[in-house]
């Protein structure tokens, strides 16, 4: 099996061709039974265990890296030949399920935890699924016309860090199976890690400041608080966001927890400011700094996040205009090729996008109407222009996002959808309960096309450096997204039963950002617009300075033990990929590390999932209610914490 070219990562001379390594003139493998039943299991798999986390932890992790790896276990286990193909494909219906649960899981849980404060709210599992199955097909009909210019146009100019890591492990893959080993063991270390926390309650889940009497006091007086979450799944999300990044978030954490919130209660002790929340009864000075932080400093972050939205729409503008008069063109009949295009160049035809396009928004339109709105025309006719043109607009800024740096914006694309919405629906006189339902299922179709359209983007270039067909990789793409919505539907109300997400026992970081924003605006109270533009304006000083605004904001509104462990897995990574003075040693140890990431990540998931479903069948063993009020508790776990790292680090040397 060949490598990849050595033309694969960098700019193209002019009139020189990449040459994937399937070639363009040979068929090979690609969809077949054996790859669509393993893309499906995969699919169904890494929903359930992506929704956990993300409802957890507020961090939805790409499942390509482990897809790909049990893809290459599964082919050598079997001895397939010529299993590349294939394995793309496994990995391309599998990813799916990243892509809908990270749609459905940061704003659909916002009905349920709104529910508590207003029991005629409902849902069901129809309107969950329709959502995160619409938005999904809409993501994926909206990037197909951006595909040439992402993945071929744009060759070398693009890092694509997650499509460099998953080709190049399922190349390395070809040549030998040992990739899946420390996977597997990463997997098995990280689950029960996880599973001890969450099921037998042996250490608590967070080590704190509070530990001490001090901190305690601290906290109290000066509103001052350290929070580290101390699970497998988290540190190993970390290690592959890496240390500039999670910098990068912390530092907006850290902005939010140790200025802003102790900063207002200096400035506004002795005050009761509630202007936009009725509900908020104590002055500033009585608040715990967990409650500053909900009230209020997390509105600056959420300004920020959709202003950090706009400021990529403008820098993609060019991109957008010219696809579309692309479109327009081969619609038409003026784009039309004389030759057939090669075989790794074929894309499902543009007229039959467009037809799926309408259909779909057609589909969605009477979904709105009958489903959500009770047969209002007007109500349905105003948002479905709102959400199809937001997606379509946002649908470059999450290709954009992912091609960079991996990761995409798509929660504070989702918050700014949401914002709109609620403004627009209220103007046209949709109020209360039924309006804040249908901006979060407005919001969950946007969250769920733009999150697809992000993650897409990372398969089509793991095709294009491979060589396998992108007609085939759009078209089986559906299956995919289907089956991850009627999973993640599943999981989503078993978590809610299990813990319920008013709790508290699940962040739900986003989707508690959504309620918070959707309830005041639907209300006729307002909202903290003065928050949210000095967060606005904050990410345009960012932007100005060069930092990544979105990455800052983005930790101004996930809680700060969440934020920590990211720097502590990127440090990890930091120290793995620099401490050899050979390259191609620390390379290796690099890639060691993101197999032992993601099998941390994926491990500490599914035994998160089967935690649930025990609590969900009655079996109860946790001592946590108790020993976690000890202040032993939390000593306990930062012991562990430093022992599973010294295990990551000696596991990269092997």
């Amino acid at each position: 099996m060949e490598s990849l070219p050595e033309n694969a990562f960098r700019e193209l001379a002019p009139g020189e061709e990449y040459q994937p390594v399937m070639k363009p003139e040979k068929n090979y493998p690609e969809v077949n039974a054996w790859s669509v039943t393993w893309g499906i299991i995969m699919a169904m798999v890494f929903s359930a265990a992506a929704a956990y986390l993300g409802l957890k932890v507020g961090q939805v992790f790409e499942a390509a890296i482990p897809i790909a790896i049990i893809a290459i276990g599964v082919s050598t286990a079997t001895k397939r030949s010529n299993a590349l193909g294939e394995n793309v494909i496994i990995q391309s219906i599998g990813a799916c399920s990243g892509a809908v649960v990270a749609g459905a899981i940061f704003t659909l849980p916002a009905i349920y935890i709104l529910q508590a404060k207003y029991p005629e709210m409902t849902t069901s599992f129809m309107k969950i699924f329709m959502a995160s199955a619409l938005g999904g097909v809409l993501g994926i009909l909206f990037l197909i016309p951006f595909r040439k210019y992402f993945v071929s146009d744009m060759h070398g100019k693009y890092p694509f860090p997650e499509a460099t890591a998953t080709t190049q492990v399922l190349v390395s893959g070809q040549k030998g199976g040992d990739q899946a080993k420390p996977l597997l063991m990463a997997g098995l270390i990280g689950g029960l890690y996880d599973f001890i926390v969450a099921s037998a309650g042996w250490w608590n889940e967070n080590f704190t400041s509070r530990v001490t009497a001090f901190g305690v006091d601290i906290a109290e007086r000066a509103k001052l608080v350290f929070k580290l979450n101390t699970s497998a799944a988290v540190l190993g999300l970390g290690y592959i966001v890496g240390l500039k990044y999670a910098l990068y978030i912390t530092l907006g954490s850290l902005a939010v927890w140790w200025l802003i919130v102790p900063g207002m209660a200096l400035l506004f002790g002795d005050q009761v400011l509630n202007a936009w929340d009725p509900t908020i009864t104590k002055t500033v000075a009585q608040m715990s700094p967990e409650e500053i932080f909900r009230s209020y400093a997390r509105s600056i972050g959420i300004g920020g996040i959709a202003m950090a939205g706009i400021i990529g729409i403008i820098k993609s503008w060019g991109i957008i205009r010219g696809a579309v008069s692309l479109a327009a063109n081969e619609l038409r009949g003026n784009g039309a090729q004389v030759e057939k295009p090669k075989r790794t160049q074929l894309d499902i035809p543009f007229k039959l996008i467009a037809i799926g396009s309408v259909a779909t928004i057609l589909l969605t339109f009477l979904f709105f109407l009958f489903g959500v709105l009770d047969g209002n025309i007007l109500f349905a006719v105003v948002g479905i222009l709102l959400v199809t043109v937001i997606a379509f607009l946002f649908t470059t800024v999450a290709a954009n996002a992912i091609a960079i740096v991996g990761s995409n914006p798509v929660s504070g694309m989702t918050l700014m959808t949401l914002i709109l919405a609620s403004v627009v629906m209220v103007a046209v006189g949709l109020k209360g309960t039924g309006g804040m339902l249908a901006a979060l299922i407005m919001g969950g179709v946007v969250c769920t096309a733009l999150s697809m359209a992000g993650a897409f983007v990372t398969d089509l270039k793991i095709g294009y450096w491979l060589g396998t067909t992108p007609k085939k990789q759009e078209s089986w793409k559906f299956l995919g997204t289907l089956v991850s919505a009627l999973t993640v539907g599943g999981v989503m109300m078993l978590l809610n039963e299990t813990y319920g997400f008013a709790s508290g026992a699940l962040a739900a970081p986003q989707a508690n950002a959504m309620a918070a924003v959707i309830d005041p605006l639907m209300n006729g109270v307002g909202a903290p617009w003065v928050l949210y533009a000095i967060g606005a304006a904050l990410a345009i000083v960012l932007t100005w300075l060069k930092i990544p605004a979105l990455a800052f904001a983005l930790g101004m509104f996930i809680p700060l033990e969440l934020n920590v462990p990211l720097v502590v897995g990127g440090a990890v990574n930091w120290y793995v990929t620099t401490r050899s003075k050979e390259q191609s040693v620390n390379n290796a140890r690099g890639e060691k590390g993101t197999l032992i990431a993601s099998g941390f990540i994926a491990g500490g998931a599914l035994m998160g999932v089967v935690s649930a479903l025990l609590k969900f069948g009655g079996v109860e063993f946790s001592i946590a209610e108790t020993w976690w009020a000890n202040p032993l508790s939390e000593l306990c776990s930062l012991v562990a914490y430093i022992l599973l790292i010294a295990y990551f680090i000696r596991a990269t040397k092997e």
